[in-house]
């Protein structure tokens, strides 16, 4: 029942992540099949050239998704954030199958009907056209069918990067911990999988061998169709990625970062007629900060620890000022300007359960480590790697586990702490779950953990084109307070509310600050 509910209340949103969920991957199976077929022409007719094609394609398959994404997004000209790269990796695991089943097609042929075709003197393009192809028009339409079915799987990471459609419900879902939302994105998703496979499976009978030569003529009407509505939806899908004089504003994949980027979304339109696209529930801070040095992304929060340790690569500091300082100073060398801090600290917090806490008298990380020998610990990947991360709290406080800690996505360490899948994890100060699950923050006795200040990164080129940002997004340093984004996070995590109508509370409760239409 809530299901419904979610989906009727997000009703147009719904229905626009499922046309660019098609949209997408309709654009990658077509590109798949213009560069995939006459790949497997060439495999089955040129053997030397063809097969090192089609181990390179081999090759393709077995990189990880996820992987072949963040690794397209700091490359010029063809990676970045969006449809653009969205629609390169969903091409390059389109294409095996296409090109495997066109060989495959191909050599089913008949040996004697290419003989007779010979024998009636038809040349090797005519024999080509008018009888290969044809006659293997069933087995391509196989390979078609899926590619499809894995463009649909493989599309919903790709709003990991900002491509949108369905992808974007399954990794809001599992920022919040929501199975509501997860759902909302995964089952319209399976659906179309299913969908694709009964459409395709129907359309491969219909081309079937037997009845291929009553279809040629229709069947060379759809493939130019095909062409021309291939070209169109790519320039569509590419067009739509930023309109003229936009501002493009991102966050991470977790529900704080959302916030913070609908915060400044809201900001800006409510203040100015600037136009605003969002891309938000980008990723980790890799991806928000490749992004924002390629100039896909004008805007995001960042947090001054994680820009000094994991963007700069600096040493730790504990000195809120002097981090603050460097900081600002390395965004300035790169061409972008950090403005003053929101208000809050969201430091990382050594979580264990409340009632372990209670039970056995924890209040700091040192008793902890005293009792660590029997634990399992789950970190976030990004925690494992980074010099403030495990490493260096391992050697601040002597920690030690029965096991390697488990990596798992940050969001869903506070569930699995609950859960009592782990014993110990690391947190964000200002996540709304604490509460909500009774976990309890250990004191950072040792004073490990560096400042972790929110700030709005811009970059300056676009302060420079729209000089009325940096007096707007000023107004809001100092505003946001632990405490409030404390209870912005539990609205979200807890309550289950929107962003949106998070951030509208906020506006109105300061009112005083922010005019609540957009001035000329």
């Amino acid at each position: 029942m809530r299901l419904f509910e979610f989906w009727l209340n997000h009703g147009s949103e719904f229905l626009s992540a499922i046309a660019r969920h098609l949209a997408l991957v309709l654009a990658a199976t077509g590109i798949a099949v213009a560069v995939g077929v006459p790949l497997g022409v060439l495999a089955y007719r040129r053997p030397r050239l063809g097969n090192p094609l089609i181990g390179l394609a081999n090759v393709v398959q077995t990189i990880p998704s996820l992987a072949m994404f963040g690794f397209l997004i700091p490359l010029p000209v063809i990676g970045g954030i969006g449809a653009k790269a969205a629609l390169i990796v969903l091409t390059l695991y389109a294409l095996l199958p296409v090109m495997r089943t066109t060989v495959s097609g191909l050599k089913a042929v008949d040996p004697s009907v290419r003989e007779a075709g010979l024998a009636m003197g038809m040349t090797d393009r005519q024999l080509l056209f008018q009888v290969e192809l044809p006659l293997a028009r069933s087995a391509i339409l196989a390979g078609v069918r899926v590619a499809t079915v894995v463009g649909v799987g493989t599309a919903t990471i790709a709003a990991a990067i900002g491509a949108g459609g369905l992808g974007e419900y399954i990794f809001r879902g599992v920022a919040s911990v929501d199975s509501t939302v997860i759902l909302a994105g995964a089952i319209p998703a399976a659906a179309l999988a299913l969908l694709a496979d009964f459409l395709l499976g129907k359309t491969e009978q219909w081309f079937s061998p037997e009845r291929s030569s009553r279809k040629s003529s229709k069947f060379v009407l759809a493939t130019a169709a095909g062409i021309v509505a291939l070209g169109l939806l790519i320039g569509g899908l590419l067009w739509s990625e930023r309109s003229a004089g936009s501002v493009v504003i991102g966050s991470k994949d977790f529900t704080e970062q959302v916030i913070l980027g609908e915060l400044m979304a809201q900001l800006i339109e409510q203040n100015t007629t600037i136009k605003v696209q969002r891309k938000l529930n980008l990723g980790d801070t890799l991806v928000c900060e490749t992004a924002m040095r390629a100039g896909d992304l004008d805007l995001y929060v960042e947090y001054t620890g994680t820009a000094l340790t994991a963007v700069f690569k600096q040493s730790v500091l504990l000195d809120s000022n002097e981090v603050n300082a460097r900081v600002a100073a390395s965004y300035a060398a790169t061409g972008r300007t950090m403005l003053p801090p929101l208000g809050f600290n969201n430091t990382y917090v050594i979580l264990v359960r409340g009632d372990d806490a209670r039970r056995l008298n924890l209040k700091t990380i040192s008793d902890a480590a005293k009792l660590s020998q029997n634990w399992r610990a789950g970190f976030g990947s990004a925690f494992l790697d980074r010099e403030d991360g495990y490493k260096g709290l391992v050697q601040a406080y002597g920690l030690k586990f029965a096991e390697s800690p488990l990596a798992m996505n940050l969001s869903l360490t506070y569930r699995a702490l609950a859960e009592r899948q782990v014993d110990l994890i690391s947190g964000d100060a200002t996540n709304g779950l604490i509460a909500k699950l009774d976990l309890f923050a250990l004191e950072d006795d040792r004073r490990y953990f560096p400042p972790y200040h929110a700030v709005p990164v811009v970059r300056t080129e676009t302060l420079n084109r729209h000089p009325e940002l940096r007096a707007l997004i000023e107004r809001l340093a100092g505003k946001v307070t632990d405490q409030e984004m404390r209870q912005m996070n539990y609205e979200a995590d807890v309550e289950r509310r929107d962003a949106s109508l998070i951030v509208k509370d906020f506006f109105s409760r300061h009112h005083e600050l922010f005019s609540m239409t957009p001035t000329p």
